[in-house]
Order: structure tokens, then C-alpha cells, then sequence
């Protein structure tokens, strides 16, 4: 009672008195520093009396019961035990009825506190569930089905066609097994329908997938055929596709409609799909009048972009002008429902309203606009630039109608654009004057066409070689847009042609800062590299662009040719072999193949490449000329005869290849053929030195007559020869002797000595220059002397077997922005279409 205070009374009433007060006897959270609490927890003190008989007469009806307070005394009452709260000697007794606490008055003395009851052990375990019955054996079935269906979906998801197959058929198994299971449980009432279906329509969809397109209209006839599925007439339109797939377009047509049938009309867009799909299908078929009104029905009740696209088409294919003109109306009519831009243009004043335009600028939603958008777009485009030449009397005034309705339309910007195409028309029929005027209309217009237009002026006056008009229009559309990486490369490409490397490179590098992905200025850089001897940057840029583009032959072969220039041959063997795997039938690798294994001493693979080349191309003179004297260097004569006849076909006018004609007859013993051989080219050269020599020869062992006749026009020959050497011998010296006197006399400095060009020695050894088409890479096969034979043993012959670089020249001109070069690294100027636009 120490713990309890009384407060004291107050001498004026309180409304408010007794709200606040509380009997302290139920205050427990002090009960830890009450002593006598304590204690009573600790001992038997304060426990409850023992339970008594509940009638008197028993053993211990009458015993003295003790409490906690007051005195022994025996109590006799009707129920054997004393009244709780009973007053003994004036004291009053606490209650008793604490057994929630853990009191109890059956504990035994000395048992531990327990008022949680943790004595007794844990809880026992919860009853297992029966799995044995068979209604949940139905439920674990059904269970797997769903899963099997389920994984089936994410393996055709994932691609796995076959696995997404294998899933879809263990599904059907596993429910036609749940289907027998409810039968024999009496249970074929409750069948889950709603399974069988996905069941069903899920096999048949992977069937379609996987293209076993009997099988899968087998499964959808099941489908459509039970009459308890609801809505299963729906199933028709794949059925149509699957027909349409395999090209049975009146079945298709067929099921379309019966589709069309069983599908109300509050349905309409599954309906005007299904029309759209009948429409196409008679396109297929060719009954052009028939789509048409299926089309026109789709543009007057629910119009289209798609839809009005394909009806143009078969207005076009019909010939009907009129209505080709009221389809692109109607095209260019068609609503997007897609917002204006404007709404994505942040205001300046509103930070909130900022960051919830820069949040759905690129969401998901205005990636779908936009895409919708580009696709109308390229639609419309499509359409002019095919209806244009129709709907006039020429081109021209069908494009000009089709601008002027453009302009009148939400498509105003597409007007330029149909512009440029006007002028990419006049390329095409190599009308240049007009594309050029064309496009020099576009100087005053806004910045972006401009940029255009100027790029491709430049880009044609680039391929005119007019390279100072490329520059002025490649400076006109950089100024327009600094940012257009076509008009940097183009400005590149005139600083390259005036071979001024490095600045070209400086453009290039430019365009490639403004884009990456810009594969022109990648190569052109790599080029520039190339003739700056930077070889391991020009490599660099080449293994990049390798790794963007990993099917370019260009790029592989100047892979190969650099390698080939590091003195690396192992690697450019290797990087042609990959040429090889991406244009197997290209003579000109096969060719350089064989002239790096014939530099390595490999002559068996050289030999392989080198006729494999020939193979292809039979008409290379190098590759010919490398035959012909491999089979003479392993004393084949005879097959190398057919590879100079072929040589002889080519170059009707070059002696050099009768007279090995003729050597290789006498070489392989024929001597009867190679005296006709030499007799044909005598009546063909009169003044050929070596034909006459190997007459003579020929005529001495043979004992012919002809052979004094042959010895003196070999005389005749000779002499003429000398004398007319003596002459450009003398000739020259006195034009030198007087240039210098002229020098000597008017003390300035002389102009530059003129070398006259080389001639070909009339002994017929091959002497070929540089070849205007490319770098040549020579790999030389000397043929072996034979003992006593005048022709060979004059001099050791030197057969030029030569590798013309297949690139050409071309190889070191930078491509335009416009247009990337063809496969032989050239400036085609053939086909410009709408490359021309700079991306």
C-alpha cells in the first residue's frame, strides 16, 4: 500500500472529478518493484486453498482450510469450500480467481511458475491433406496442364518453335488423361471445358508455327466442330491463314467469309480486319475489282492508312487515273489520332510542366505515334512516287499535282521531300540539267532542305569530276547544317581528291563525332590512313568497321591489303579466306590467294587459286600468263599450249603469245606444228627477229629448202633493226646536246625533260606497267632455259604473272555520303535512289 496515494478532497465540486482516477490495485506496471508480488511469485505464499469435496461427508469435508490471510478454521458449507471474498476477522481476503495469471490450486508444492504453459511440450502437428482422393488428383492433373500450357507459350516467346511443339502436345496428353479420369470417377459432368480449349487452340497454334499446317487444321476442325465451345467460329480466321499461307487463296477466301458470318456486327473491327484480309487475298488472285470493293467499303466505314495504300495499288494496277487521284485523297485524309508535337514543347516558365514533358517525351506512348506516323509517311511517299508518272501525261506534272495536294494537307512538310524525289526521277532518266535546276530551288528554303538539296548537288557534281562545284555545294549544305555528317564526308571527299589528306581526314573525323554510326566516313577514314602510310591506324578504322559490318567484302579485302603491306601475309591469307566464305566465285581474290601462296614458295596452292580464278574469269591476262608458266616450269608443255591460244584470243595484236605457242609445240616435240606455228606468225609479224630465228633453226634441222630464204630476210631484218636503233640513238643525243646549249645560252633554268615512254622489246618478253585500274603486285615465274635453243637461251624470259587489284583505283577514292560504293570500290553512278537523302 506504500505505492498508493490518495488525493486529496477538494473543498469545491469538480464536473469533471473521477475521470482520471484509477484503482492503483490494477496498475500492474509496477508489479516488478512490488515486494509482496514478489514474493508471493516465489513461494507458496498467497497460493489458493486446495479444491474440497463438493458434498459434506466426505474425508475432508470438514478440514481447516488456510489463505493467505486470517487463521485456520474449519468451515462447513453445501459445496465443501469457502466463499471467495469472505471477510475473516474483520480483514479483507484477496480474490483468488487468478487462474488466467497461472495460479492454480492443483499445482503440487514447489512446481515452477508456467503462465504460458511451454511444460506441456509443442502444439502437435497439423493433419496432412489426403492426396488419395480423386478429386485431388484431378486438381494436381489440371495443375499440370496449365503449367505445360504455360511453358509452352514462353518457349514460342523465346523462339524454341520445336520446344514450345514438344510442350503443346504433353499438354494434350496429359488432358485427354484428365478427361479419362473423370470418367471413371463418375465426375464426366464436371469436365473443365475451358482447359480443353487452350489446350487445343494452343497445339494448333504451335502446329501453324512450326508450319505443319495439316495437323494444325486438324486441331482447329476439332475445335470449330464442337458445338459446346462458345465462339469457336472465331477460329476460322487462322484456318483462312493458314490456307493463305499455303497459297489456296479461294479456301482462304472461304473461311474469311464464314468468319465474317458467325461475327456480329457489334464487332466491327475484327470484322473490318477480317475484310482488309479478303481484300488482300483477291490482290493475290488477281480479281483486282473485287478488293477494290472491299477496300472502299474499309475506307468509308473505318479508313485507313494501310487499307487506302493498297487500294491506290490496285487503282494502278486497273489504270484508272481518276481514281487514283481521289484514293490519294483519301489516303492523305486518313486521322492518325495521334497528338500534335507542340504538346511535347516545354514551356519556359513551369518547372513542373518541364519535367513532365522531358518524363513522356520518349515514353512509349510517343514511340507509338511516332512510328505510326514514319509509316503514313512512307505510305504517302510511296504512293506519289508511284502514281506520279500515271496520272499525267508525264512525270512531272503528276508530281507537282501530288505536291500540291500535299501542301494542302497535315503532311505540309512531306511537300520537300516529294521535291527532292522529282529530282532523284530526272537521275534516273539521266536527265541531269533538270535535277540539278531542281534541286537549286531548294537554296532559299528553310535550313534542313537546304542541307538536303545541297548535298546531293554536291554529290553529283562529285561524280561529274566538276570538284570545285562539290566543294562550293558541300561548304553551302555544312553551313546550312553543321551537323550533317553527308555534306561533312562530301566536303572530305573533295579534300581527299586534291590529296590533301589530312584535312580530309579532319572532315571525316567530324562526321563521325556527329555520327557514329556513319560507316562512309569510318571507310574513308581508313582510306585516307591508307595513303598516309598510317597503317595501323588505317587498321584500326577497318577493324572497327569490321565489327559493324561483318559481311563487307570491301572492308575485308582492305583488311588483307593492309596486313599485306605490314609484311603480315599469314593474316592477309586469312582475312581473304574469310573473302572467300562471303563471295566464293570473286576471281580477283581467288587470284590474289594464289599470287601471297606463290610469294610464300607454296606453288601447289597457288596453282589451286590461280585455276580456280581462271575457272571464273577466263579471261584474265595475268592469271593466264601465271598458268601457262607453271605448266612450262613442270614440263607440261602441252597443257600450257591451251591457256597461250586463249591469251592469243585476247590480245590478237601481242606476238609474245603465238611465239609460246609455237616454243611450247616445239618443246613437247612437235615439231611439224610448230614449224606451221612459226610460218602463221611470219606471214602475221614480217619483222619479228625471233620468228625468223627459230625458221631458221627449225628449217636447218628439219633439211627444208626454206631455210636460205628465212636466213636472209633474218639478215634484212637485223640490219633494218640497227639502223633504225642508230637513229633514236642519235636523235636523242642532239635534242639533249641542243637543250643544253639552249640552257648554257639563256642562263635560266630548262623545263622539265620529257622521258619517252617505254616500249616492249620486240624480242616478246612481257613488260607491263603499273595497270590503270589498280595497284599491281607482281609475282614473277622464270621459265628454264632449254640447252641449244636460241629463243630461250637469248635471255632468261621473265613471265609477268601479274595481280590487278579487283578495287582498282577506285580503292583509295572515298565513297560519298549519298551513296556507298559498289562491290568494286567505285562511285556508281548508275542507280542513285533514295540514298541520296543524307540520313
Amino acid at each position: 500500500m506504500e505505492n498508493v496515494h490518495l488525493a486529496p478532497e477538494e473543498e469545491e465540486d469538480d464536473l469533471y472529478t473521477g475521470y482520471n482516477d484509477y484503482n492503483p490495485t490494477f496498475d500492474s506496471e509496477d508489479l516488478h518493484n512490488d515486494m509482496g508480488f514478489q514474493q508471493a511469485v516465489k513461494t507458496s505464499y498467497g497460493r489458493r486453498p486446495p479444491m474440497t469435496a463438493k458434498y459434506p461427508g466426505t474425508a475432508i469435508g470438514g478440514r481447516p482450510i488456510g489463505t493467505a490471510y486470517g487463521s485456520r478454521m474449519p468451515i462447513g458449507t453445501a459445496i465443501g469450500r469457502p466463499m471467495t471474498g469472505a471477510v475473516q476477522d474483520g480483514a479483507a481476503r484477496p480474490m483468488t480467481a487468478v487462474r488466467a495469471a497461472g495460479y492454480s490450486s492443483s499445482l503440487a508444492k514447489g512446481s515452477a511458475f508456467d503462465p504460458l504453459g511451454q511444460s506441456k511440450g509443442p502444439a502437435p502437428p497439423l493433419e496432412t491433406k489426403n492426396d488419395d482422393t480423386p478429386e485431388e488428383k484431378i486438381k494436381i492433373m489440371e495443375k499440370k496442364v496449365n503449367d505445360l500450357i504455360e511453358e509452352s507459350c514462353l518457349a514460342h516467346a523465346r523462339g524454341d518453335l520445336q520446344q514450345s511443339l514438344e510442350k503443346a502436345k504433353e499438354a494434350g496428353r496429359k488432358e485427354r488423361a484428365l478427361v479419362r479420369q473423370r470418367e471413371q470417377t463418375g465426375t464426366a459432368d464436371h469436365i473443365n471445358l475451358d482447359l480443353t480449349y487452350s489446350v487445343l487452340f494452343n497445339l494448333a497454334n504451335q502446329y501453324a508455327s512450326n508450319d505443319m499446317y495439316t495437323e494444325a487444321l486438324n486441331t482447329y476442325q476439332v475445335i470449330v466442330k464442337n458445338k459446346m465451345f462458345n465462339n469457336a467460329g472465331r477460329l476460322k480466321v487462322n484456318m483462312a491463314n493458314i490456307y493463305f499461307k499455303q497459297k489456296n487463296y479461294t479456301k482462304a477466301i472461304k473461311f474469311y467469309r464464314m468468319a465474317l458470318d458467325q461475327i456480329s456486327n457489334a464487332h466491327n473491327a475484327m470484322r473490318i480486319k477480317i475484310m482488309q484480309n479478303i481484300g488482300v487475298v483477291f490482290i493475290h488472285m488477281g480479281q483486282y475489282s473485287d478488293a477494290i470493293t472491299s477496300f472502299e467499303y474499309i475506307m468509308s466505314e473505318s479508313p485507313n492508312i494501310k487499307t487506302g495504300f493498297n487500294l491506290i495499288l490496285c487503282y494502278y494496277a486497273i489504270g484508272d487515273r481518276e481514281r487514283m487521284k481521289k484514293s490519294f485523297q483519301k489516303l492523305i485524309s486518313v486521322p492518325l489520332g495521334i497528338d500534335d508535337e507542340d504538346k511535347y514543347i516545354p514551356p519556359n516558365d513551369d518547372p513542373h510542366a518541364n519535367m513532365v514533358i522531358e518524363a513522356i517525351k520518349n515514353d512509349k506512348l510517343h514511340q507509338m505515334e511516332r512510328e505510326r506516323k514514319d509509316l503514313a509517311e512512307k505510305y504517302i511517299m510511296t504512293s506519289a512516287k508511284l502514281i506520279a508518272p500515271a496520272i499525267e501525261s508525264s512525270f512531272a506534272p503528276g508530281f507537282d499535282w501530288c505536291v500540291d495536294i500535299v501542301k494542302g494537307s497535315q503532311y505540309v512538310e512531306l511537300a520537300n521531300d516529294l521535291e527532292i524525289n522529282k529530282a532523284i526521277t530526272y537521275l534516273r532518266q539521266r536527265d541531269f540539267k533538270q535535277a540539278v535546276e531542281t534541286l537549286k530551288m531548294f537554296e532559299k528554303k528553310d535550313s534542313r532542305v537546304k542541307s538536303a538539296a545541297a548535298t546531293n548537288l554536291s554529290f553529283l557534281y562529285f561524280l561529274e569530276k566538276d570538284y570545285d562545284q562539290a566543294d562550293r555545294y558541300a561548304e553551302l549544305a555544312m553551313s546550312a547544317d553543321r551537323y550533317n555528317p553527308a555534306a561533312l564526308i562530301n566536303k572530305g571527299n573533295t579534300e581527299f581528291v586534291k590529296e590533301d589528306y589530312e584535312k580530309a581526314s579532319e572532315f571525316y573525323k567530324e562526321a563521325l563525332h556527329n555520327d557514329s554510326s556513319c560507316t562512309e566516313g569510318l571507310y574513308n577514314l581508313g582510306l585516307t590512313y591508307k595513303r598516309l602510310v598510317r597503317l595501323e591506324e588505317a587498321l584500326d578504322c577497318f577493324h572497327k568497321l569490321h565489327a559493324i559490318l561483318r559481311n563487307s567484302a570491301q572492308v575485308m579485302y582492305q583488311l588483307a591489303s593492309l596486313y599485306e603491306m605490314l609484311e603480315d601475309p599469314h593474316q592477309a591469307i586469312e582475312w581473304l579466306m574469310q573473302l572467300t566464305s562471303v563471295t566464293p566465285t570473286d576471281a580477283q581474290v581467288l587470284a590474289k590467294l594464289g599470287d601471297l601462296y606463290d610469294n610464300e614458295g607454296d606453288k601447289s596452292q597457288a596453282f589451286q587459286y590461280f585455276y580456280e580464278s581462271y575457272r571464273y574469269f577466263p579471261s584474265n591476262i595475268s592469271v593466264i600468263e601465271w598458268l601457262g608458266a607453271y605448266y612450262i616450269d613442270t614440263q607440261f608443255c602441252e597443257k600450257a599450249i591451251q591457256y597461250f591460244e586463249r591469251a592469243t584470243l585476247i590480245q590478237p595484236a601481242q606476238v609474245k603469245w603465238q611465239l609460246m605457242v609455237a616454243s611450247c609445240y616445239r618443246r613437247s616435240g612437235n615439231y611439224q606444228k610448230a614449224l606451221e606455228t612459226y610460218k602463221d606468225i611470219h606471214r602475221r609479224f614480217p619483222e619479228n627477229v625471233e620468228c625468223l630465228r627459230f625458221l631458221v633453226r627449225l628449217c636447218t634441222d628439219m633439211g627444208l629448202k626454206e631455210v636460205q630464204d628465212y636466213a636472209s630476210k633474218l639478215k634484212k631484218v637485223e640490219k633494218m633493226k640497227e639502223i633504225r636503233e642508230q637513229r633514236v640513238r642519235s636523235g636523242r643525243e642532239s635534242s639533249a646536246r641542243s637543250r643544253r646549249e639552249g640552257s648554257a645560252g639563256s642562263g635560266s633554268s630548262s623545263s622539265p625533260i620529257t622521258t619517252p615512254p617505254l616500249r616492249a622489246s620486240d624480242s616478246g618478253q612481257s613488260n607491263h606497267g603499273t595497270s590503270a585500274k589498280g595497284e599491281r603486285l607482281s609475282a614473277k615465274l622464270k621459265t628454264l632455259p632449254g640447252s641449244n635453243e636460241p629463243y630461250e637461251a637469248s635471255a632468261q624470259q621473265e613471265i609477268d604473272a601479274s595481280y590487278v587489284d579487283p578495287l582498282g583505283p577506285q580503292i583509295q577514292r572515298p565513297k560519298t555520303a549519298a551513296k556507298k560504293l559498289n562491290e568494286e570500290d567505285e562511285f556508281a553512278d548508275e542507280e542513285l535512289g533514295d540514298d541520296l537523302l543524307p540520313e
